[in-house]
């Protein structure tokens, strides 16, 4: 899969504080990449920087291959909404495409109609946006930010302050872009759970660090409650399980395996294993919500905060 966007020990410095800290992330053409990031992470200013917005203060990025050097390349390519949509109270919104339109020269007959049908704002008129719910200002923002076709989008917080309602609107207008239009995102929340619903791939940042970057598929396992085995026969013990009909399971290491169903069949486990002489030298249920395996990973101090069940 084509690489958009990899950024190199990124830095952005503003005085003494390091906005972002020696950033190397990797956006693949189709991904819906979420940045997970508690307020004043460093996620803004990371966006700023690779949509060309803020001039890194070391470090380097490209996109498509193509080094950037001064962000105008950049601006080419991506377009963001970051912080303030920029919106006139007085136009309408299709006023407000054209005149992104024009600043940015493009040329398409009709775009404003049709990006206002794809984010469900088609039949607005000549309303003004200043009668516009939140909801409604945060679609035209994702209309702006699709004017001139480009190859990524960056959405900052598209959903904070929106009922759950505008978030359902907003995340399906998101996904529906992403898989029928094969647009490529960064979207940047501190809402877990609903992010957690929508990006394909993420990468979660504390204090300008980008810590870890996961599929969805592997933080789903991090973040799923399961049995951990530790043995120091785990090949054998894959055995033990599969005659149990356990198949939902990872090992971890060598003597270590994560079992992600039939939490209440440790007894099961237990006595199996016994059966084949292999010795258990621990078997826990480890319960860890979405919020559990950041605040883990993110923690000063590398403290345990999942709840741990002893067998």
């Amino acid at each position: 899969m084509t690489t958009i966007l990899q950024t190199n020990q990124l830095t952005k410095v503003f005085g003494r504080q390091r906005a972002v800290d020696n950033v190397s992330i990797t956006v693949k053409q189709g991904d819906i990449y979420g940045l997970i990031g508690r307020n004043g992470a460093g996620k803004t200013t990371l966006m700023r920087v690779v949509s060309g917005l803020a001039q890194p203060t070391s470090g380097e990025y490209q996109i498509f291959d193509q080094q950037v050097s001064n962000g105008k390349e950049a601006m080419t390519r991506i377009s963001c909404l970051i912080e303030d949509t920029g919106i006139y109270p007085t136009f309408t919104a299709k006023e407000h495409l054209k005149l992104k339109g024009l600043a940015i020269g493009v040329r398409e007959k009709g775009f404003e109609d049709r990006l206002l049908e794809l984010v469900g704002l088609q039949n607005v008129g000549k309303k003004s946006v200043r009668k516009f719910s939140m909801g409604m200002k945060r679609r035209l923002g994702i209309a702006l930010a699709l004017v001139g076709s480009p190859d990524l989008v960056i959405l900052d917080e598209p959903i904070n302050g929106l009922d759950p309602q505008g978030i359902v609107e907003v995340r399906k207008i998101i996904a529906e872009l992403n898989q029928e239009l094969g647009l490529t995102f960064i979207i940047s929340s501190h809402i877990l759970e609903e992010l957690s619903k929508l990006a394909t791939r993420f990468g979660i940042i504390d204090h300008g660090q980008v810590l870890e970057e996961l599929d969805r598929e592997t933080l789903e396992q991090k973040s799923q409650d399961r049995i951990v085995v530790e043995t120091e026969q785990a090949a054998a013990a894959l055995l033990v399980l599969d005659n149990l009909n356990l198949t939902n399971y990872r090992m971890v290491s060598e003597k270590k395996i994560e079992v992600y169903e039939g939490l209440e069949r440790t007894g099961d486990i237990s006595l199996a294993l016994a059966q084949q002489g292999i010795p258990i030298k621990t078997m826990v249920i480890e319960r860890n919500s979405l919020e559990d395996y950041y605040l883990q990973l993110t923690s000063p101090v590398k403290q345990n905060v999942e709840r741990n069940e002893v067998i």
